[in-house]
């Protein structure tokens, strides 16, 4: 006869899972139905990004990785050159998840720029300039453009410590390289604007011996442009219009009116606004009640934090060598 096992060995066995298998189907959201033939691949989140599995979605779009899932993990599809990310929490059911993918066009559609600002911060003998972009994408088609980049913005003779960043709707910011166009001053991103709201910001210095000349030019002249000087800087020029004081902060905040401007820049921060801190963006925002307070907070809590924008993301993705010169845009492997 059998030898029968001890009753806390069978409790034990009937709740180990039958399965610890990842699967699901990918749903591709712009057509409204299953999508074969894509990738899926697993990454356990530990220091970094480990691959554990990668498949083929089959012909009805679904997918099976045959890996165990301890602690968090990542699942990643790419689409049309585009990846998109789901989150699989500790806990979490790893069957039947529904991994969301977006028909990609070279052409913007939904996707709209929807916010502008520069932020001068000007200390000792360098202009720090911080330059914001942030798109909405109402639509179900993802912008992604990787010849002509889908974000264009102005360098000024002289700019260094060039830093470019974007973050994807629900996603942690990413560098990326600010690539050389045709046009002289015009640089590219390249970085796929999903469905929902995507952030750029660029980020350079300037030697700065006040008062200071700052030219440009506004590629996006149908969005309004905000211009924020921290207390102690001084803004003038043609075309500039001032839109109010940020109470908190003492910020003055401007709209330039031209497409090109030329800006006289004096001052330096005081030693208070330097020394602030702001709460995080997540903080204040049930607070705002109107954009330009928006832009405000997301200024300054940028100043303040060390131009980054901070979000509690439930995504994680792969972050990829920071360009720290403008340099010829490469095509990246993961598009975003």
């Amino acid at each position: 006869m059998p030898r029968k096992l001890p009753v806390f060995l069978l409790l034990a066995a009937l709740a180990v899972p039958a399965s610890a298998a990842v699967d699901g189907t990918v749903v591709n959201r712009t057509t409204g139905k299953p999508q074969p033939g894509v990738t899926v691949t697993l990454f356990k989140l530990s220091a970094g990004m480990e691959p554990a599995g990668s498949v083929k979605a089959d012909e009805q779009g679904r997918f099976r990785l045959p890996q165990d899932v301890q602690g968090p993990s990542l699942l990643q599809a790419a689409f049309q050159g585009v990846t998109y990310n789901h989150m699989l929490q500790p806990g979490a059911p790893a069957s039947g998840v529904n991994l969301e993918v977006f028909e990609a066009s070279s052409q913007p559609g939904a996707a709209k720029l929807g916010q502008h600002f520069l932020i001068f911060q000007p200390a000792e003998s360098q202009l720090t300039v911080t330059e914001g972009f942030v798109f909405n994408n109402a639509g179900n088609t993802t912008y992604n453009d990787p010849e002509r980049g889908t974000l264009r913005f102005m360098l000024p003779k002289g700019a260094a410590s060039v830093r470019v960043q974007a973050t994807a709707p629900n996603g942690m910011p990413l560098e990326r390289p600010a690539g050389k166009t045709a046009q002289d001053g015009v640089y590219k991103v390249d970085f796929a604007v999903k469905p929902g709201e995507t952030r750029f910001e660029v980020n350079y210095t300037l030697p700065y011996t006040p008062p200071v000349q700052f030219e440009s030019r506004l590629l996006y002249p149908d969005i309004p442009t905000s211009l924020v000087a921290p207390p102690g800087v001084e803004i003038k020029g043609a075309g500039l219009e001032l839109k109010g004081q940020e109470p908190r902060s003492q910020a003055n905040v401007y709209e330039v009116k031209p497409a090109a401007f030329k800006l006289e820049i004096a001052g330096a921060m005081s030693p208070a606004a330097e020394a602030s801190g702001e709460p995080s963006i997540e903080q204040v925002l049930p607070r705002i009640h109107g954009s330009l307070v928006w832009l405000l907070v997301l200024a300054f809590a940028i100043l303040s934090l060390g131009f980054v924008l901070l979000y509690r993301a439930r995504l994680v993705e792969s972050t990829p060598p920071a360009a720290s010169q403008p340099a010829k845009g490469t095509h990246e492997r993961r598009r975003r």
